[in-house]
């Protein structure tokens, strides 16, 4: 980043391109494109959509898997100054018609089979590879368009006028929500991001993660910033992951724990390593001291942990230890490294107590006190699309508040323990999924864990916990409930135990509680007394 000043988005490929020249800026398949390549796709994506009639301000909806082609919509998108709308493609196409409607969509942009499958509809080809499905207002008497406005007057329920995206969350706790995202918060998370991991032009970044979330799409903007190369993968598998960061000399990308695990099966199975990799992250649920030190093993890379909500554009901490914390004992480095970290430059973020209030206080930095994670800060939303009173509630006190518990320790290292709408009370007691999972993970035949409640006639209600294993037959459900039972009090240990061959997943690849809790899950318990 020139000067080490901030992200000037607007003029990012054209900053890009002075800085890599002909070298490679995106790799997909046999497509190899420079940044002056990306730059003219890009323009012909915001030319088309424009004449299919989408106008500035209009919402326009992707619908694609990671290529090439997502690229350019982002970037099409932001040079026709319309407010992209990516959604996940495994969606059932009803779900995708609701995204359509809410977000007012005018112009559907994806291939020309998963068109067809929402739209019901043969779709026309523009420029051999993308199609674009016109689609009507919303019945509902919707946002008009442009050219029918009274001059200077801005339309009902109009996104904020420097809106370039809304996302839709994945709604593991209730109805998806529509979140506005500026392009000042993407210039200032892209800012940020490439001074925390120190991006450089030499950076080669697999995006692995989906596009359409932001676990990964962040790095659309943060690695062009930095003029590195962006290497694609479509779908997600260990073989193929593996092969590409070898291959393509891939030095950092992002992976949610599942994806990170099967990588580290894959390569410790196959006995190679990735010499390239100068840093793996990974977020969205806890990882286990002991997987911290197997990357290190395996890998020689080093780790972050990361934290952060589709509102915040997303990362707010990092677990990247400074140079008094490199010095501690290797144990006590991975036990950090594990947690969620802390603040990233620019984010203002507390803990408090009680959660959800207006008024609140800090919580002490003793690993101890739990409190309600807010945050206030440039990456930080102005609210939810069409949803005034859902933006209400989660703005209190002049601070968003996350709904995540968490801690904070003398390091200032945040750690979570929970959703607050997860927090389990049985028998009066409150217990925290994160540190029953953390117990479990101990456990060396344990893949995955995902620990929830579940009503309980008696206690109110009683924990449960749904487990791969690493292998059949590795470990008996007795066998993992006496092994909590040796590290956490007893309230707080299984009482129901599910050993699945998959955990259910949201659209980015999170564990879905909210699906665990389902009557499929409850009817396939089994009891530990």
């Amino acid at each position: 980043m020139p000067g080490n000043g901030p992200v000037d988005l607007p003029g990012l490929l054209k900053s890009a391109q002075r800085r890599a020249g002909e070298r490679t800026a995106v790799l997909c398949g046999a497509a190899r494109l420079t940044y002056a390549g990306l730059d003219s796709l890009a323009a012909r994506c915001a030319e088309a959509l424009a004449r299919h009639g989408a106008e500035p301000g209009d919402r326009v909806a992707a619908l694609l898997p990671n290529c090439h082609l997502y690229m350019a919509s982002y970037f099409g998108a932001l040079v026709g100054r319309f407010v992209l709308v990516p959604i996940n493609p495994r969606l059932h196409p009803e779900e995708i018609r609701a995204i359509l409607e809410h977000s007012g969509a005018r112009v559907l942009i994806g291939e020309p089979r998963g068109l067809a499958r929402v739209l019901g509809e043969r779709v026309g080809e523009a420029d051999g590879e993308w199609a674009f499905g016109r689609l009507k207002p919303p019945g509902d008497g919707g946002v008009p368009r442009a050219k029918d406005r009274r001059p200077g007057s801005r339309p009902p329920e109009a996104p904020d006028p420097d809106a370039a995206q809304i996302y839709y969350t994945s709604g593991t706790t209730g109805k998806p929500k529509g979140v506005v995202l500026t392009r000042g918060n993407l210039a200032a998370h892209a800012t940020m991001t490439v001074r925390e991991l120190g991006l450089r032009e030499a950076d080669v970044w697999l995006h692995a993660a989906p596009m359409f979330h932001l676990a990964d799409a962040w790095a659309v903007w943060a690695i062009t910033a930095a003029a590195g190369t962006h290497v694609m993968l479509p779908r997600f598998e260990p073989e193929a992951a593996l092969e590409r960061i070898a291959s393509a000399r891939v030095t950092i990308t992002n992976l949610v724990p599942a994806m990170l695990l099967g990588l580290l099966d894959t390569a410790e199975r196959r006995g190679e390593r990735l010499p390239s990799l100068r840093l793996l992250l990974s977020g969205g649920a806890p990882i286990a001291p002991r997987t911290v030190a197997r990357i290190e093993h395996l890998l020689d890379c080093d780790y972050a942990q990361t934290y952060g909500l589709t509102e915040t554009s997303p990362f707010l901490t990092f677990s990247l230890l400074d140079e008094g914390l490199l010095r501690l004992p290797r144990e006590e480095r991975d036990r950090l490294r594990a947690r969620t970290g802390r603040p990233a430059r620019g984010v203002d973020l507390r803990v408090v107590r009680p959660p959800g209030a207006a008024r609140f206080e800090d919580v002490p930095a003793d690993d101890e006190t739990v409190g309600e994670v807010i945050v206030r800060g440039p990456t930080v939303t102005p609210g939810y699309w069409r949803d005034p009173e859902e933006t209400r509630r989660a703005f209190l006190g002049g601070w968003f508040h996350t709904g995540d518990l968490g801690t904070l320790d003398r390091h200032g290292f945040l750690n979570l323990v929970d959703r607050a709408k997860d927090v389990i009370i049985t028998g009066g007691e409150n217990v925290y999924s994160t540190e029953v999972e953390n117990a479990l993970y101990e456990h060396p035949a344990v893949l995955e864990a995902a620990v929830f409640g579940v009503p309980d006639a008696t206690w109110g209600e009683s924990v449960r916990a749904a487990i791969v294993l690493r292998r059949p037959g590795a470990a008996t459900i007795a066998d993992l409930v006496a092994f909590c039972r040796q590290r956490i009090a007893r309230f707080k240990c299984p009482r129901a135990v599910d050993l699945v061959e998959a955990l259910p997943r949201t659209g980015s690849g999170k564990i879905d509680k909210k699906a665990l809790r389902e009557p499929f899950w409850r009817g396939r318990e089994r009891r530990i007394h």
